[in-house]
């Protein structure tokens, strides 16, 4: 009686041959796994082109921002405007000359946001321009500068300390409201006009040289400050 090669019960291994892919098979896997690899390159890269554009964007969004911050602590602290008053000075929007400075700016007024410091005599009224200035970056474009006198007593002519807010500025539009129109000029100085107080709002409006000429970056700031007089009129009749 001949044994049997395997214990009752037991399965014969198949050969190697039943065990391997096929051809088909791997052909099959290798494309299936090319595809997937396929869409993950495209996810990822798509990604990364998204990051960049996201981080650009934001980089060129935070000067903006300050810039915008600066000027709307500046408006929201103007010092109303009095007839011959050398700290609470003046108003005064559009294309205008300044004492101490050579070229044009386009927004003077006297705010209250000086730093009060033990080593220096300031108070915290200070005169403060905004113009824009041929770029120093060999660029050939404009700056946006914030020009700020300290000394409002100076008997000569006044320091001014030019700060550069915002680089690549096409255009600086700024506007006066005065409940009814917005107005390019405004001059609280001139007494033959009758805008000698300050407005209800100033709109800041600042193109880019990147930016789209119809999208403007806007900023729009109420002013609650406002001179009172307890003079009367007298009308005739």
């Amino acid at each position: 009686m001949t044994c049997p090669p395997y214990p009752f019960g037991a399965r014969r291994p198949s050969s190697p041959a039943l065990q391997a892919f096929t051809l088909l098979e791997l052909l099959l896997s290798i494309g299936a796994a090319a595809l997937i690899l396929l869409a993950v390159q495209s996810t990822l890269f798509t990604t990364l082109r998204l990051q960049d554009r996201m981080t650009g964007a934001l980089e060129a969004a935070v000067p903006l921002e300050m810039a915008f911050d600066v000027l709307r602590r500046d408006l929201q602290c103007v010092v109303p405007p009095k007839v011959s008053g050398i700290l609470s000075g003046g108003f005064r929007s559009g294309s205008i000359l300044s004492t101490g400075i050579s070229q044009p700016v386009s927004l003077e007024l006297n705010t209250s946001t000086g730093n009060l410091l033990a080593a220096e005599p300031w108070a915290d009224i200070q005169r403060v321009t905004y113009s824009l200035k041929p770029s120093t970056d060999g660029t050939g474009g404009q700056d946006l500068y914030r020009g700020v006198c300290r000394n409002l007593l100076a008997s000569s002519t006044p320091d001014i300390e030019d700060q550069l807010l915002l680089r690549n500025v096409r255009q600086l539009d700024i506007q006066s409201y005065d409940g009814l129109a917005w107005y390019p000029i405004w001059d609280t100085t001139d007494t033959s006009s009758v805008r000698t107080n300050l407005p209800v709002a100033v709109r800041v409006r600042i193109y880019r040289e990147t930016d789209d000429e119809d999208a403007p970056a806007e900023l729009l700031v109420p002013i609650g400050t406002q001179s009172r007089t307890n003079s009367t009129t007298t009308v005739g009749g």
